[in-house]
């Protein structure tokens, strides 16, 4: 029998404030030593209160805001009370019955994903467990750091619907500068909810998929589980309401923990806070710090620039790189305009602005890698956007060759000198001088008769051996498509 995936997800963000939720005590996830950016407020001391962050609540509207949610107009905090020997004050500072912002939505591959509803609390602090299973220790330096949880609609139906509406939203919280969300730090952590059902039926008994540290992890443990309850069904045996965890050496969920009920959390106003009246944290200069989303990108490069599926995702993917990749388009057509070959701008424009796409994401996004930083440092290179588009256009116009071009980008990356300059100092310029070529191929043809001889007798693959040499007596700086040109021209004289 066919069934029907039913899934939905809860994800936690950490927030990149410069300070906790509701205390001034450092919130750095980079923070190596344990217990340092900790207070009275953060360790749930007696007599402490707590007062609330404003710049993650505003972080967390402007995400709202990005999902076309709707944002409350008052709100107020909850204590959320459970036991657990990481939350200092024995229950966690949340929302539930009015979160910050309710409905919106997130389209994946065309497939519209509802969010249900996204709030603001506070994250817990980090068990570290001794490999004998003797003790275990606490880190309280994440304790008190602002989280936002996101919860969908159980709209997704398969893992890999799974995986792309995490990473889609993983990438407008940096677009927007709201979280890194690093899941290998832990700032941004998913849980999958999910159950099989007939056809138009009832929902089935669901599972919770947790502790998966990677959206890759997350989608593979979603089809694991499709596959596994299938089977169980189909031999008429019943699902388990559990907790199961992801085991990527063995490529299978396991079970953590049975869950016959859900948690009573006995949720109560939080009475040391105040209710919060949106009105008053001027929405509209919040929705003003909405920038252009990755989706959006996608469409405008599609239709202003033209460039292909892969060049798009991968400027968009990585959002410094797109907007350096904007600024060389900028400066492009002023290079062109004064290059002194005569072709004008718009008969080639859409080459230049492809062969630039192409020097990024493949030539120096390879230096930039080499060097051990990758494109997310793409502030810091000495290269300006006024030099790579005249190195570009230098390409466009063969004025040097594809192996001096590789030449030019290392020296451009390591010193930050101009193309102009380098071309001359290392004597790069391509030679495209017509007397100067014909002179060496036909010192080529006269010491190399054979396979002259070879390509008019019809060996094509003689022609192209013939180019080489040319290449190699002008030490790789002639031009090969004139070379070319010059060669078939004396070849068919001799």
């Amino acid at each position: 029998m066919i069934y029907e995936p039913v899934i939905g997800l809860e994800i936690h963000v950490q927030l990149k404030t410069n300070t906790k939720m509701f205390c001034d005590s450092k919130n750095d996830p980079d923070e190596k030593h344990p217990n340092v950016n900790v207070c009275p407020v953060c360790l749930g001391h007696p007599g402490t209160l707590p007062t609330i962050n404003l710049e993650a609540v505003r972080k967390t509207i402007l995400l709202g805001m990005a999902l076309d949610c709707r944002i409350a107009g008052h709100t107020f905090f909850e204590r959320k009370n459970y036991f657990y020997p990481d939350l200092p004050k024995g229950y966690q500072i949340s929302q539930y019955q009015a979160p910050l912002c309710t409905g919106g939505h997130l389209k994946i591959d065309g497939h519209t994903i509802r969010v249900r509803r996204v709030h603001i609390e506070e994250d817990t602090g980090r068990l570290l467990h001794d490999p004998a299973g003797k003790y275990s220790l606490i880190d309280f330096n994440r304790a008190g750091v602002p989280l936002l949880e996101l919860v969908t609609e159980p709209d997704l139906e398969s893992g890999g619907e799974v995986r792309g509406f995490g990473e889609e939203l993983q990438l407008i919280l940096r677009y927007l500068n709201i979280s890194d969300a690093d899941m290998q730090k832990g700032q941004m952590r998913v849980e999958v909810n999910m159950s099989l059902r007939q056809a138009g039926g009832e929902l089935g008994t669901k599972v919770e998929l947790k502790n998966i540290n990677s959206f890759k992890f997350a989608s593979q443990a979603v089809d694991y589980e499709i596959k596994r309850q299938t089977e169980l069904l189909n031999e008429g045996k019943k699902v388990i309401q559990e907790t199961r965890g992801w085991d990527e050496a063995g490529q299978k969920t396991f079970s953590q923990r049975t869950k016959e009920e859900a948690q009573d959390y006995r949720y109560f106003p939080e009475p040391d806070l105040p209710p919060i009246e949106t009105k008053d944290l001027d929405l509209e200069k919040i929705r003003a710090m909405l920038v252009e989303l990755p989706g959006q990108r996608r469409g405008r490069f599609k239709k202003q620039y033209n460039l292909s599926e892969y060049d798009i995702e991968v400027l968009t993917l990585n959002k410094q790189l797109g907007d350096y990749f904007e600024k060389v388009v900028s400066e492009l057509k002023e290079w062109d305009r004064l290059s002194h070959l005569k072709k004008p701008p718009i008969e080639h424009e859409g080459k230049l602005i492809k062969l630039a796409a192409n020097y990024l994401i493949t030539e120096l996004a390879k230096l930039l890698y080499e060097r051990g930083t990758g494109v997310e440092e793409m502030e810091h290179i000495k290269i300006t956007p006024e030099n790579f588009a005249e190195f570009v256009t230098r390409i466009h116009h063969q004025e040097i060759s594809s192996s001096g071009a590789q030449t030019l980008l290392k020296e451009m990356f390591e010193t930050g000198e101009d193309p102009g300059v380098i071309i001359e100092k290392k004597d790069l310029a391509q030679v495209s001088d017509m007397g100067e070529l014909e002179l060496a191929v036909r010192e080529v043809i006269s010491e190399n008769p054979k396979p002259a001889e070879d390509y008019k007798k019809g060996k094509k693959e003689s022609l192209q051996f013939l180019v080489g040499l040319v290449m190699k007596k002008t030490r790789g700086k002639a031009n090969p498509a004139v070379a070319k040109e010059i060669l078939e021209k004396e070849l068919g004289r001799v």
